[in-house]
């Protein structure tokens, strides 16, 4: 196939339900045909490493303006996500003092006591879904902490973050758009009590930001936080869930974690890799020609980074999860000027996750006849995993 050929595939990013790895063969199947292909949903998704890190780094052509593939005038204006340099430079100036390595070392040993009761409490059980009592609880409690949210709300913000990221596609959006209506509002009163009674958290800190010579209106922070809100109760869960998921059903991985801590990094980097999990949407800006498709101002592209990250271009026996991988210049968290402010913290979750889990559940393994599947959207993720141990 070359020039302008380019095949047209039967693909929808919302849909839910599937068996899970389902989307990740997905785009190691498109990625076969060629370097971008076209939705009959009307959109073009870039399938290679090398393209979609093109893309990642040139948002003068592809523009964050808007971010699902299908929805290319969106309502809502994401910050700084939906922005694009340099006004998207300024903010990121803003929150990177918010989100720095030295930030996320100074959380580790509350992080550590956190994971440590929590899979306590699991321990004597033998049995759990993963997903629900784990994924969803250890990373999202230390984010309510760092917003100021309250924690007995979690599973009230957990259903609004599923209605806007995870509602299949064909439903419409009017649940999306009530739902974004009750998030904005739980933030509105959260900034109107920050200003009576400031203290250490991401809102209070965000009350003080200035853009340029003028102080952020309420509007802006509203977007700001609704972002940090639907990232934080759902991307950290979703790498988790893959990541047990892989070592459940493979002995000598989940073994190796357990025995040697030492390689817990190399074994987050390289779960992170095989099962990446963000689904990027992008704005193209002017007519241009992009490895040879013919792509016009106004269109969506959708840049799967699990293509990206499995495209054995880029990574020898890339359909292997080799702890070891080295070098692993994976893009699990974005590439450019979006690459994710909250990758440090992220990672630390991650790595105490595994390491306290297996300090205290070292062998465990998905039920027979148990059927776990995927949600998609923007984030892919595991809708529960079930899993057994020996007390």
């Amino acid at each position: 196939m070359s020039g302008s050929e380019y095949p047209v595939v039967d693909f929808d990013p919302g849909v839910a339900g599937r068996p899970v790895g389902a989307a990740h063969a997905l785009f190691d199947e498109l990625r076969g045909l060629h370097p971008v292909v076209r939705s009959d949903r009307g959109f073009w998704v870039l399938t290679r490493y090398d393209a979609i890190m093109d893309a990642c780094r040139s948002p003068g052509l592809f523009s964050n303006s808007a971010i699902s593939a299908l929805d290319a005038d969106p309502a809502y204006r994401w910050i700084p996500e939906m922005l694009d340099p340099p006004e998207h430079t300024v903010w990121r100036r803003l929150l990177r003092p918010l989100f720095t390595p030295a930030r996320a070392r100074a959380m580790r040993d509350d992080a550590e006591r956190r994971c440590a009761d929590l899979v306590d409490g699991l321990a004597a059980q033998g049995t759990c879904d993963f997903v629900a009592d784990f994924a969803r609880v250890f990373p999202t409690s230390i984010f309510l902490e760092l917003m100021g949210l309250p924690a007995e709300r979690l599973p009230e913000f957990l259903a609004w973050e599923n209605a806007i990221l995870h509602t299949p596609s064909s439903e419409g959006g009017e649940a999306r758009r009530t739902t974004m209506a009750d998030v904005a509002a739980c933030f509105t009163e959260l900034i109107a009590a920050r200003r009576r009674d400031p203290r250490d958290d991401i809102v209070t800190a965000a009350l003080s930001f200035r853009v340029g010579d003028r102080p952020v209106a309420d509007e802006e922070l509203l977007s700001l936080f609704v972002l940090l809100f639907l990232a934080g109760l759902d991307t950290v869960s979703a790498a988790l869930s893959y990541a047990f998921w892989h070592l459940a059903r493979h002995d000598a991985d989940r073994t190796r974690v357990a025995n040697d801590p030492g390689v817990v990094p190399s074994a987050v980097e390289e779960l992170l890799r095989a099962y990446a999990i963000v689904v990027i949407g992008r704005k193209v800006t002017r007519d241009a020609e992009v490895h040879g498709c013919p792509m016009k101002a106004g269109d969506m592209v959708l840049l799967p980074l699990a293509a990206a990250d499995r495209d054995p271009r880029a990574f020898p026996d890339a359909h292997v999860v080799d702890l070891d991988r080295h070098p692993n210049r994976h893009i699990a968290f974005g590439a450019g000027p979006h690459h994710c402010l909250g990758a440090h913290l992220a990672r630390l979750e991650l790595q105490i996750a595994i390491r306290e889990w297996h300090a205290r559940i070292p062998d465990y393994r998905v039920p027979d006849g148990a059927r776990v599947t995927e949600h998609a959207g923007q984030v892919l993720g595991l809708e529960s995993l079930p899993l057994e141990w020996s007390t």
